[in-house]
């Protein structure tokens, strides 16, 4: 029966709370201040607005988890989309929500700190070296601006944060509890989320994954496990930590590329099949031309190379050079190239070699894989053409030319086969924007390709065109797409330049696959860290290294300074802190690339995590028996802890923008000559 009066007893950590309820307070206070355009806010805001308007983008710095979630503060705040994104400093107008803006990274920010104190408890430390790292980045100048901004880093810090919580929560758990591995599932979710936010979680995705390794290896040579639970619980790791960061990956862009559904700026960027599945842009163009190509077709033909740059197949009135500067001599025939922009003169008519007649029969002849052709300029009616002649740039392959007739020995050679190399996932016939499809010389077995040298001025700086015999199989180089294509009707000339500058719609239908498309992707406000915290980082780093080496060489001569549970305890600490650092920090050595500030601060929290627990363990099992160095080290903490207080103050201003400081306070906070602070006389 059930007994009264009923009883809930909660264990609460204070310490916990209070930090939470300060970490809220530094990160959400006068969000909306100031209320103008900060630093990668003119950024990341062009992105929200065209989610707002469901326009197409790509942002080839990360993939669209953050830009979501961005986009998700903005429409719970009503923000429609129409705001200019033109400049830092821009003033937000009264339509706009900027406390919505900001308020998810500012979520973010405040719960790294209470993260921070789970994972140091996770890492079996006590609760007061969990206090200290908590204070450690609660008081960081730089974290709180990243916070407080419609900017990313936060949020990437929250979930490398949550998996590696997540993921020792789990590990630390009675192996007895099936509902342990919630926690696992927890952390793989957090890891596609950090990958998904920015491509440098990837770097601490790739370190969990080491550090689950390691654990997993131990499980497999504990002999006291039966072989079906090492492998029941094996496959739960890879499931978890590896399948389902994979899955959430691809999600994320499933759901990018279903809400995305316009046509936008970066639609040249992307095939021809992906811009027509697009509304407006180029589907409006294509939208209802003929599907299949036939004989009499008049077409553009893109290369499927030119990105991030598209090209069509072009052709005009100029031929090439009797000599070139280096002395070689051309066949002096018209120029074909490869032209960046929409043009008439980048038309072509499909013709049976058989026949004269440039017109689409009726029904119409389609082309097939296999079939020989000849490719007839539109405006010029020069045939497609090629030979023993060396091309103007690459001397190694076949000069392309629109053939002209001069009476001398150079006959035409103007046929080509039709390779459509994807025909095993479409069809054998020849289709408008979903065909892959290389030209082969019939005369000399060499295939248009672009070759992607620009030409000189006699060429107009146009790309050049070529036929090569000595080609990759799998050259996305070799292969040509139509673009643009409708059914001709006109045999004069006259008529058929007038018809080749008509637009033709009809309405039709064209999609192609999420797989395909994911496949084709894959104020006075200054960022400045706090000094005294950075200092205390760096020396730990420093010193965690310095004292494991020591017990390295001590051990390895049999002599052993910290029980066995205290040395795993060490090494699990350097695996994550000092490994975190480590692969947060070297890649961007190697990369040639502009380098904020911002960058650091996924590596500077691991240092903050070391900090306290390097402190707790020198406090515990070095100077355990000494009392003077002891009573130093306590002294000395509370010291650093006061100057971090202090330094965390003094950069107030610069942090949160307020209170308004004259010329000379702001020449007072340069405390190193290349320090860089901005500021206005008045």
């Amino acid at each position: 029966m059930l007994q009264l009066p009923l009883v809930v007893t909660a264990q609460v950590d204070l310490l916990l709370v209070l930090v939470s309820l300060l970490a809220f307070w530094t990160r959400l206070s006068h969000l909306n201040y100031p209320n103008a355009v900060v630093f990668d806010e003119v950024y990341y805001g062009q992105f929200v607005s065209l989610y707002m308007k469901r326009v197409f983008f790509i942002d080839d710095s990360g993939p669209p988890l953050g830009h979501m979630i961005l986009a998700s503060g903005a429409y719970l705040g009503g923000f429609d989309g129409n705001f200019v994104w033109n400049r830092i400093g821009a003033e937000y107008p009264s339509t706009v929500n900027v406390w919505s803006l900001r308020l998810l990274p500012a979520l973010c920010g405040a719960l790294c700190v209470p993260l921070v104190y789970l994972l140091t408890l996770e890492l079996k430390f006590s609760h007061l070296s969990a206090l200290g790292a908590a204070v450690l980045l609660l008081l960081e100048n730089s974290l709180i601006v990243q916070s407080r901004f419609m900017l990313l880093e936060s949020v990437l810090i929250f979930f490398v944060l949550l998996a590696f919580f997540s993921y020792l929560r789990f590990h630390n758990a009675p192996s007895s509890s099936w509902s342990r591995y919630s926690w696992l599932i927890l952390s793989g979710v957090s890891c596609g989320a950090a990958v998904g936010v920015k491509y440098m979680g990837l770097f601490s995705y790739l370190l969990l994954l080491v550090v689950a390794s390691l654990h997993t290896w131990k499980l497999i040579g504990d002999k006291t496990i039966s072989h079906m639970n090492v492998c029941v619980q094996s496959v739960h790791r890879v499931l978890c930590l590896v399948v389902v960061p994979v899955l959430l990956y691809v999600f994320w862009f499933y759901v990018h590329l279903s809400f995305l559904n316009r046509s936008g700026p970066h639609d040249q960027l992307m095939s021809s099949a992906f811009q027509a599945s697009l509304q407006g842009g180029l589907s409006r163009i294509t939208r209802g031309q003929p599907l299949e190509v036939a004989y009499g077709s008049q077409v553009t033909l893109r290369s499927s190379v030119s990105q991030p740059i598209p090209c069509w197949l072009h052709s005009h009135k100029v031929n090439y050079p009797i000599r070139y500067d280096n002395g070689r001599g051309s066949s002096h025939q018209q120029q074909v190239t490869c032209y960046p922009f929409k043009d008439v003169n980048n038309w072509w008519i499909i013709k049976d070699p058989g026949r004269q007649q440039l017109v689409v029969d009726t029904p119409p002849r389609p082309v097939r894989h296999g079939d020989v052709i000849q490719l007839v300029h539109g405006m010029t009616s020069r045939f497609l053409n090629s030979h023993d002649v060396a091309a103007p740039m690459s001397p190694h392959t076949q000069e392309v030319s629109g053939y002209i007739d001069f009476n001398v020995s150079m006959p035409a050679q103007n046929l080509w086969r039709v390779d459509i190399s994807n025909r095993e996932a479409e069809s054998e016939v020849w289709k408008t924007i979903l065909s892959e499809v290389r030209l082969i010389h019939v005369n000399t077995s060499a295939v248009l390709k672009l070759s992607g040298v620009s030409l000189p001025d006699w060429g107009f700086r146009q790309l050049e065109v070529v036929a090569d015999k000595l080609f990759k199989a799998h050259s996305s180089s070799l292969e040509w797409t139509v673009e643009e294509h409708r059914y001709g009707t006109s045999q004069e000339q006259k008529e058929r330049e007038a018809e080749l500058h008509s637009p033709t719609h009809i309405d039709v239908d064209r999609k192609i696959s999420f797989w395909a498309k994911f496949v084709e992707l894959q104020a006075q406000i200054h960022l400045i860290g706090n000094p005294v915290s950075w200092g205390v980082a760096n020396l730990s780093l420093l010193a965690y290294q310095l004292l494991a080496v020591v017990y390295l060489l001590r051990r390895r001569r049999g002599l052993k300074d910290v029980p066995d549970g205290v040395w795993d305890q060490f090494v699990c600490l350097g695996c994550v802190c000092v490994g975190g650092w480590l692969v947060n920090f070297v890649p961007f050595l190697l990369m040639d690339k502009t380098l904020f500030l911002y960058h650091y601060l996924p590596a500077l929290c691991y240092l903050y995590l070391l900090s306290p627990a390097l402190l707790e363990h020198a406090h515990t099992h070095l100077l355990r028996y000494a009392h003077q160095p002891l009573r130093a080290l306590c002294v000395g903490a509370l010291a650093v802890l006061l100057s971090i207080f202090l330094t965390y103050r003094t950069f107030c201003p610069l942090t949160y923008g307020s209170p308004e400081l004259s010329a000379h306070q702001l020449q007072g906070l340069k405390w190193r000559d290349t320090w860089d602070i901005l500021y206005r006389r008045r």
